[in-house]
C-alpha cells in the first residue's frame, strides 16, 4: 500500500479553510487530516511527501450538469473535476463499469435520458453525430422515455431505474429560450405524475427549466432540484420566494445562460491555464456560443443567483458542457467549472461559498457521501493548487496535482 503525505498546506475541506494542515492518503482513501509538524517532511520508503507551502488542497471538483463521454471525462480530470453528473446521456450504471476503476478519467453519475415528448427538447439542438455516446457500444439499449401522458411517464420511471439511472430528469422546454418556439413539451399532469412516481420509488428528481414558466411547473410538480436557472426574466421577489419556499436546490449554469444569450467563452479562453489544456476542437467550442436568446441579460441571471443565495437556496456548480461543437459553444468540460466558479463569485457568493458549491453542496444533494469533502475515511479525490482560491477564486486554475481515488493523475 502506497502513501502520499501533503504537509504545510492550506486545506479547503468542502466547507472551511484550514491553515497549515497535513493530509495523508493511503491507497484510495484519506486516512488522516491534522495540523502539520516538522515530522511531516519525512518520506517513507513506500510513499511520496509533498510540501504544500503556498498551496491549497481542495476536494475533487464536481460538475453537477454535463452531457458526458469518455473524451469529456478525460478532459474534465485535467482540470481537477473528478466527478461529473450527467443530465442526459448514456453513462448509467451498467455502462460505466470500466469508468469506476479508470483513474485516467473523471467518475460520472447519470440520469440516462430525461422525460420529454417525442420531438421535444433536446432533439432540436443536437447536431447529427454530436450526441454524447452516439455510436458507442450499448447506445441503442438506453431507455428513451418519450412521454405525452401521465400513464406513459409513470411507466417509464421503473424502466429508467432498472436501466441504471442514478436520478430522474424531466425536460420542461417550450423552445422559447432554445431558438425553437413551439416545441412539444411535457404538460403539467404528465410532469406531476412522473415526479411523484420517481419520488415514490426513492429517486432524486431534477428538471430542465430555462424559463420562469417552466420553473413554476417544476415547483408545482414537487421537483427536488432545478438543473438550470431561468433566462427569460429578471428576478422578482415572488419567484425567488417560490423557489426558496419549495426547498429545492438550483444548478444555475451561469456559463450556459451566458452562452444562450450570445456571450462566448473567448475571453475566459485567453487564460493560458485554460487554453493550454484544450485541443483545437474544444478551444473552438469554448470560443463560440449557443446564441439562442439574445434578448436575455447576464446581469439579470447574476441578480437571480444573488437573490436565491441570499434567500438560502442551495447553489450547485454546473456547466451543461456537452460535445465539442461550436453550435453548443461557450463551454468545455472541466474548464467551464472554473469559469462558473468565477461567475458565482461575480454574482455575490464568497470564494469559499463558490468552492462549496463545487464540492460538498453537490455531494450532499446528490447523495455522494464518499466525496466532496476532505476528511478521514473519504475517497481521495483531491486537487492541489498554487495560491489561495478561498480568497482569490481564479487560483483554482493553478493546478499543481490531481488525485482520483488516491491515484495521481498524469498532467
Amino acid at each position: 500500500m502506497t502513501f502520499t503525505t501533503i504537509s504545510n498546506v492550506r486545506v479547503f475541506d468542502g466547507e472551511h479553510a484550514l491553515e497549515n494542515r497535513t493530509v495523508t492518503i493511503e491507497g484510495t482513501v484519506i486516512v488522516s487530516v491534522g495540523p502539520s509538524n516538522l515530522d511531516d517532511r519525512a518520506v517513507t520508503a513506500t510513499g511520496e511527501a509533498i510540501d504544500g507551502t503556498g498551496k491549497t488542497l481542495l476536494p475533487g471538483l464536481i460538475d453537477a450538469h454535463t452531457h458526458s463521454s469518455l473524451d469529456a471525462l478525460r478532459l474534465a480530470l485535467q482540470f481537477g473535476v473528478t466527478t461529473e453528473l450527467e443530465m442526459g446521456g448514456v453513462l448509467t450504471a451498467p455502462k460505466r463499469t470500466d469508468i469506476e476503476t479508470n483513474d485516467d478519467i473523471a467518475d460520472v453519475r447519470s440520469s440516462g435520458f430525461g422525460l420529454t415528448p417525442p420531438g421535444g427538447h433536446p432533439f432540436e439542438i443536437i447536431p447529427e453525430g454530436a450526441f454524447p455516446g452516439e455510436g458507442e457500444p450499448g447506445f441503442g439499449e438506453i431507455v428513451m422515455p418519450l412521454s405525452t401522458t401521465p400513464e406513459e411517464a409513470v411507466a417509464f420511471i421503473p424502466e429508467l431505474i432498472a436501466s441504471g439511472s442514478d436520478f430522474i430528469k424531466f425536460l420542461i422546454e417550450d423552445g422559447s429560450a432554445a431558438n425553437a418556439p413551439g416545441l412539444p413539451m411535457l404538460d403539467q399532469a404528465t410532469l406531476n405524475a412522473g415526479v411523484a412516481e420517481a419520488q415514490r420509488l426513492g429517486m432524486l428528481t431534477v428538471a430542465h427549466t430555462l424559463t420562469v414558466g417552466a420553473t413554476r411547473m417544476a415547483i408545482e410538480a414537487g421537483i427536488d432540484g432545478l438543473a438550470h436557472l431561468f433566462v427569460d426574466e429578471a428576478p422578482t421577489p415572488e419567484i425567488i420566494d417560490l423557489i426558496a419556499s419549495a426547498g429545492v436546490f438550483v444548478v444555475p449554469c451561469i456559463v450556459l445562460n451566458s452562452s444562450i444569450i450570445g456571450l462566448t467563452g473567448a475571453e475566459f479562453a485567453t487564460d493560458t491555464r485554460v487554453s493550454s489544456k484544450l485541443a483545437p476542437h474544444w478551444l473552438a467550442t469554448l470560443q463560440s456560443s449557443f446564441n439562442h436568446y439574445p434578448a436575455g441579460s447576464v446581469d439579470d441571471v447574476l441578480a437571480t443567483v444573488r437573490a436565491l443565495h441570499a434567500a438560502g437556496v442551495p447553489i450547485l456548480v454546473g456547466t451543461d458542457a456537452s460535445a465539442p461543437d461550436p453550435s453548443l459553444g461557450g463551454l468545455a468540460h472541466g474548464a467551464s467549472v472554473h469559469h462558473e466558479l468565477q461567475m458565482l463569485v461575480r454574482a455575490g457568493l464568497s470564494p469559499v461559498e463558490a468552492l462549496a458549491a463545487a464540492t460538498s453542496v453537490s455531494a450532499k444533494h446528490f447523495g455522494l457521501t464518499d466525496r466532496g469533502r476532505i476528511a478521514e475515511g473519504l475517497r481521495a479525490d483531491l486537487v492541489l493548487v498554487d495560491g489561495d482560491p478561498t480568497s482569490t477564486i481564479s487560483d483554482t486554475l493553478n493546478i499543481a496535482a490531481v488525485w482520483r481515488r488516491g491515484s495521481k493523475v498524469q498532467m
